[in-house]
């Protein structure tokens, strides 16, 4: 008997190498008056918002690292007096994430932390949001294909999210090209996280068969390219990373996550660190201690063959594997987590809020709180 499951998705996917030349025709089917999202570094984007000559941009917003709270409600203040009628979201996880906030919150009368987990009353939304467009220029989060937004609030050093499927945009459009010659350490980073979320979703207590069907191809295809890339620029392993990140995104959506980022949400409140790296860092040591701890025998198969399609990418054997990945990790440019400003201060208040995190609650097996604190410490 099939197992009962259900799926939620955007209005519409998009994929495919020079699909960004229908961003203008496709914003103006949605609105005229756009709030457009993006990163530091607006300059790498000049043709695309060039080529929006149908739809007037009458706010933007850039976003360098999560959005905090203080920049979204001031954003949001500000945005309510424009007449703002679309938001489209073109940048990596951070700005999609950004995006979705906006979109949900300018059309509301009720306060953002009402809405918000953790620090928040966890509310569901009380008005419907903007139409939104998200288009990801990183291949790493999947965050536009998501229905949370996380939101850093520094006086709390915590992570939270902002969940609703409305935060699922009308059009997500993965065009592959928009990453193409992304700096070494981005491609690394997020690189790292695109396989992490498939890995974890395949793993997962909540997995079904599509998600299955998504994360078996795509973990074996994320771990060739990413090394692909770490070797050298290529055309065909930026468009498989931007799959594998699409399918991730999908996928955790889906059936939820792990213990890695389990870890990661609160240890980067706490520290600051990138979210992509973190998560790269983890991922051996939160495979292993999965491995060491699931009982029934289609976990334990699940967990071996994570590792068996890990050997087969970097050519060793099962026993070797997850050594063999984390020198390689450390070889490409991240030693570990003290190189990205984790302390032994971090680990007994971070294992303490993973332990209850919503992303632990999807791990193949129930980590006891030293165990979570000895994956970070293998991770250092």
């Amino acid at each position: 008997m099939i197992g009962a499951f259900n799926l939620v998705t955007p209005t519409e996917i998009l994929f495919g190498r020079g699909h960004i030349a229908q961003l203008n025709d496709r914003a103006a089917k949605l609105g005229s008056r756009v709030l457009v999202v993006h990163g530091r570094n607006p300059g790498r984007l000049s043709g695309v918002f060039e080529s929006l000559q149908s739809i007037d941009i009458v706010q933007a917003l850039s976003i360098e690292k999560e959005p905090d709270l203080q920049t979204l409600m001031a954003a949001i203040d500000q945005g309510k007096l424009l007449g703002i009628d679309l938001v489209l979201g073109i940048g990596g996880g951070s700005v999609m994430d950004a995006a979705k906030v906006l979109a949900a919150m300018l059309p509301s009368q009720t306060e953002l932390m009402s809405h918000l987990e953790v620090v928040g009353s966890e509310l569901p939304l009380s008005a419907k949001r903007l139409p939104l467009i998200l288009v990801p220029t990183t291949s790493g989060t999947g965050a536009e294909v998501t229905r949370n937004a996380v939101i850093n609030i520094p006086e709390a050093q915590r992570k939270v999210s902002l969940r609703d499927n409305q935060l699922l945009p009308d059009l997500a459009l993965i065009d592959p090209a928009l990453t193409d010659n992304c700096p070494r350490q981005v491609s690394l980073y997020s690189g790292l996280d695109a396989v992490t979320q498939v890995i974890e979703p395949y793993l997962s207590s909540r997995s079904n068969l599509f998600t299955d069907m998504l994360c078996r191809e795509a973990i074996p295809k994320g771990l060739r390219a990413l090394k692909q890339l770490m070797d050298r620029e290529s055309e065909e392993a930026r468009d498989s990373l931007a799959q594998v990140s699409l399918f991730g995104g999908l996928a955790l959506a889906n059936s939820g996550l792990g213990v890695v980022h389990g870890i990661a949400g609160p240890l980067g409140g706490l520290c600051g660190a990138p979210h992509g790296a973190i998560c790269g860092a983890l991922l051996p040591a939160g495979i292993a201690a999965n491995r060491d701890n699931v009982i029934e025998a289609d976990q334990i198969a699940r967990v071996d063959r994570v590792i068996d399609w890990i050997a087969d990418v970097f050519e060793t054997s099962r026993g070797q594997a997850l050594q063999r990945f984390r020198q390689w990790i450390v070889q490409s440019g991240l030693p570990g987590l003290a190189s990205i400003g984790v302390t032994e201060e971090h680990i007994i208040p971070a294992s303490q809020a993973a332990a209850g995190s919503s992303s632990m609650k999807a791990n193949p097996v129930v980590l006891s709180t030293a165990t979570i604190e000895d994956v970070m410490r293998q991770s250092f």
